[in-house]
């Protein structure tokens, strides 16, 4: 049955609740709702782009906006035209605010509750992502989610499991466990669970799920249990994203970060020594505001002293209603070649590593295209069809590796 088109931007929590909103307003192919991104002032002005594009495109369709930009300047939004209502983030998954007309509906995102359930991305796909945890407590000066989203509240492990057992049984094996700030999950519940027993708790009720991941982890909430977790269990898959923004103390300082650059590199050194296949990915912010060329050196050598092989790289840019968009700017350009220098570090070390893995023998989750698809450390592998030798979508199989190239691995199936 025909529903909304629905267009997500931004993160992947976003995505899976675009999905769950896909779900609820079966049938409703009169609607285009916009599930904006509020992270960078571009990610709103492109949210604004689509909204005229599509409304010229489709006039007769009615547009709803929704997510994070919706949620923090909703008079914007309200204000153009081309938007018949405005959704919050706490609202968005109530079908009948989206579908039956009325007014706006954007309620203070602080008062918000936990959904039931999690929502779910992916289900056509090779792997599964479920939202546990949504909001954030902490007030990183560059960053104004937590007016977006709100704060951190966590689902309760039941639905959870419910919801990973509902992905085994589709045949998706590989489920990755998202949030806004995941390691902050279960302060909020009963008992206050971490996010090392739930994942205990997953791993115990569903023997099923055969690899397991979590999104991006803030390296100075990693307690014993997670660590023993993901250095010692099998099925937790040995890829780790810390969200790390910066290599200097005093940069991190006003970023208003709860680790040190000595904290960030100890845990790696902790992992890989406790499981060396484990490969690091991290987010890393360049030119912050009073970043001296000095203070983006202690970044820059971050890449190598953590060593990054996944390096999600973002050049500064002032977010309205931060700390830091108050703070000296250093400019844009600065901020962009700066970026572009941790990137060939990211680049160059990622090089490395890949050429490492020739000659081993890696487990692959096969993806849509039937030869390709990544590995446990989250590389990604391609092969040549064999017609003796199918792989279908889903299934995990053995490549050896004979070949590394710029951005992936390359071999023969077992």
């Amino acid at each position: 049955m025909a529903g909304p088109d629905i267009i997500s931007m931004g993160c992947r929590l976003n995505i899976a609740e675009s999905e769950a909103m896909a779900a609820d307003l079966a049938g409703r192919d009169d609607l285009i709702i916009i599930n904006s991104c509020a992270v960078t002032s571009e990610a709103v002005r492109q949210t604004r782009q689509t909204i005229r594009r599509l409304k010229r495109d489709q006039p007769d369709r009615e547009i709803i906006v929704t997510g994070c930009a919706a949620q923090i300047d909703p008079a914007q939004f309200a204000a153009m035209p081309e938007v018949t209502r405005v959704i919050g983030n706490a609202e968005k998954r109530e079908a009948g605010l989206l579908a039956n007309g009325g007014g706006n509906a954007v309620a203070d995102i602080f008062g918000a509750v936990a959904p039931l359930q999690p929502a779910v991305s992916g289900k056509g796909n090779s792997r599964c992502f479920i939202e546990v945890q949504n909001g954030c407590d902490h007030r990183c000066t560059f960053c104004i989610i937590p007016f977006g989203r709100g704060n951190s509240r966590s689902i309760a492990a039941g639905p959870v499991i419910d919801a990973v057992q509902a992905a085994v049984a589709r045949g998706q094996f590989e489920v990755v466990l998202t949030g806004v700030d995941l390691t902050s999950y279960g302060h909020d519940l009963p008992g206050s669970p971490s996010l090392g027993l739930l994942v205990e708790r997953i791993l115990a009720a569903v023997p099923g799920v055969r690899r397991l991941r979590l999104s991006s982890l803030d390296s100075i909430e990693i307690d014993d249990r997670l660590f023993a977790l993901l250095t010692q269990e099998a099925r937790m898959m040995p890829h780790v994203h810390l969200s790390l923004q910066a290599g200097d103390d005093m940069i991190l300082k006003r970023m208003k970060r709860r680790h040190s650059r000595a904290e960030a590199v100890a845990i790696v050194e902790r992992l890989k020594s406790a499981r060396p296949d484990i490969a690091i990915g991290a987010d890393i912010i360049a030119g912050f505001p009073t970043e001296t060329e000095e203070m983006f050196a202690n970044s820059l050598a971050l890449i190598d002293d953590c060593d990054i092989v996944f390096g999600h790289i973002f050049p500064f840019s002032p977010r309205p209603g931060t700390p830091a968009a108050r703070m000296p700017q250093l400019g844009s350009a600065i901020a962009k070649a700066r970026a572009a220098q941790l990137r060939a570090r990211a680049d160059a070390r990622r090089a490395l590593w890949l050429q490492s893995q020739i000659g081993t023998v890696q487990s692959v989750l096969v993806e849509a295209s039937g030869n390709m698809g990544h590995a446990a450390n989250y590389a990604t592998v391609a092969w040549d069809n064999d017609p003796a030798k199918i792989a279908r979508q889903g299934e995990i199989v053995q490549v050896v590796i004979a070949d590394a190239g710029h951005d992936r691995l390359t071999g023969r199936l077992i």
